[in-house]
């Protein structure tokens, strides 16, 4: 049964009353680095997510809707365990459930990684062309590292996970950690995100970002480029995306998954 139908979010975020993606004003340069997500955005793993919470709270006689996995989408992985032990009536602390979901998302991706389309290959290009590239996610190292295994030593100059940070998505430190970590600043760099929480958190970073929404649509009042898919999508068209620029960091806040 379908999640949910990801549209093509045509959000204009206008800067001067221009479109954040406007080919005519596309120059020769190439971002001084760009900033993945993983899950929905590198790699199909959502889906997964959706099916271990589901398993893990009808093992425990409870139910679980797609309406209750949408709701996690972008929430801290302690906040998901502490809503699926209350919502699907599972008797294990909320660390226990992370745990569990983690184990079960491991043995998962372990050499099955599910690319989004078009997402391996501007990954490649964008290592050709020596353009530094970091992941930035809330998944934990260990599944991380799982999906990392697929991947050729170096791919990414900087890894940055949800349990190696203070603040979460959508708060910008971890996109803030990424850029000090490849020596760049963060206004040179390009976030590729496909949540409005991971979003929210390279804007108020100050970097470009370009959404492309996988399980949920994007929220149309964010100042991002957004396309439908990364298929076709050049290195250098990345000198496109737009999306406003917020210095002020925000208030903290956690997210998972994104």
């Amino acid at each position: 049964m379908p999640i949910a139908t990801a549209r093509r979010a045509n959000v204009r975020g206008t800067l001067g009353g221009n479109d954040p993606w406007d080919n005519s004003a596309v120059t020769s340069s190439l971002p001084s680095a760009v900033l993945w997500d993983l899950d929905g955005t590198l790699v199909d793993t959502e889906p997964d997510w959706i099916a271990c919470e589901r398993a893990l709270v009808e093992s425990y006689g409870g139910t679980w809707t797609d309406a209750d996995s949408l709701a996690l989408i972008g929430s801290d992985l302690l906040t998901a365990g502490a809503h699926i032990r209350d919502q699907g009536s599972v008797p294990l602390t909320p660390e226990k459930i992370v745990e569990w979901m983690l184990d079960e998302m491991v043995e998962r991706v372990r050499g099955s990684v599910r690319w989004r389309p078009g997402a391996h290959e501007l990954l490649t290009e964008l290592r050709s062309a020596g353009v530094p590239c970091a992941l930035v996610t809330m998944s934990y190292r260990r599944l991380v590292d799982a999906v990392l295994a697929d991947l050729p030593d170096g791919t990414f100059g900087a890894v940055v996970t949800g349990d190696e940070v203070v603040n979460g998505k959508p708060h910008p430190e971890p996109y803030l950690t990424a850029a000090a970590l490849l020596g760049v600043e963060p206004q040179d760099c390009v976030v590729i995100e496909d949540s409005s929480t991971g979003v929210a958190a390279g804007l108020a970073a100050g970097s470009r970002v370009l959404a492309v929404p996988h399980v949920i649509a994007i929220d149309s009042t964010l100042r991002a480029s957004v396309l439908p898919s990364l298929v076709g999508l050049r290195a250098v068209d990345l000198a496109a995306a737009g999306g406003h620029r917020r210095a002020d960091p925000g208030s903290p806040a956690h997210s998972r998954r994104t």
